[in-house]
């Protein structure tokens, strides 16, 4: 279904509501995810460094980069499935009652509805195999490209990027890294909501999913609903990059005046 068409439904079926979703559930995943993921990622390239004021070569920058994504994958995945759950669980209302609909669960319910009927902790990371398969490069590219555009947009002379200097890599770079990953994040996406009983699907395996994908669905499968995740991720990783360099700046200022 094109953007445009998807947009109509949602708000002919569910209103402004449906287009925040499972909104809760992002905010309360979004703040310890980046915090632990540019946390962990500063401190992987301060371990990598071998003298102090060093650049990392891109490759560096790759690896800290997957390494982060990792850990902050592993803190926050089960926020993610219950994310990923509200978000489905209402694609369409159309079999529905409204009684039905007043009564679909929330992020608690459905967290421990997962935990209770689909195998306790083990359900709340299910898919975390593919999921890390799929987060590692592409935070890893997403961190690389940004390192790298940012020294292109410097002006000679100048210590940092403008902050629309410091927008245009982050968005560029989540393209980038949006584009070269999304297999991965579609099949991170399908095991969330392997299980859910709605769904007319049943991957044994990510090889077994990638068959039955490509038998059934052939190459666009892989790559369908990447023009909407295009148009989060470039302004959302813009806005994060540019955070977080305004908040360590503000926080660093703090220091040395202190000193």
């Amino acid at each position: 279904m094109p953007v445009g068409q998807g947009l109509v439904k949602m708000w002919r079926d569910e209103g402004w509501k449906g287009f925040m979703r499972g909104n809760g559930a992002n905010c309360i995943r979004i703040i310890p995810y980046s915090a632990v993921q540019f946390a962990s990622y500063s401190f992987y390239k301060k371990n990598m460094v071998a003298m102090e004021g060093e650049k990392l070569p891109p490759s560096k920058n790759l690896l800290c980069g997957a390494l982060a994504g990792i850990t902050s994958v592993t803190f926050t995945y089960p926020l993610d499935i219950i994310r990923t759950r509200l978000s489905v669980q209402t694609a369409d209302f159309s079999h529905l009652t409204e009684a039905q609909i007043k009564d679909l669960p929330g992020m608690w319910r459905t967290g421990v509805n997962i935990f209770k009927t689909e195998g306790g902790v083990l359900a709340l990371y299910g898919g975390y195999v593919p999921t890390i398969a799929g987060v590692a490069p592409y935070v890893g590219l997403n961190f690389m490209t940004y390192e790298f555009l940012r020294i292109h947009l410097t002006p000679e002379g100048q210590k940092n990027p403008s902050s629309y200097g410091k927008l245009l890599a982050g968005a560029i770079s989540g393209a980038v890294a949006q584009t070269c990953t999304y297999p991965l994040d579609v099949l991170r996406r399908r095991f969330q909501i392997n299980k859910m009983k709605s769904m007319g699907y049943k991957y044994k395996s990510i090889f077994d999913a990638i068959r039955i994908i490509a038998a059934e669905e052939g190459f666009r499968g892989f790559y369908k609903g990447i023009v909407p995740n295009l148009l989060k991720v470039a302004p959302s990783m813009a806005s994060s990059f540019l955070s977080f360099e305004l908040a360590r700046d503000f926080f660093v200022s703090l220091g040395d005046d202190d000193a």
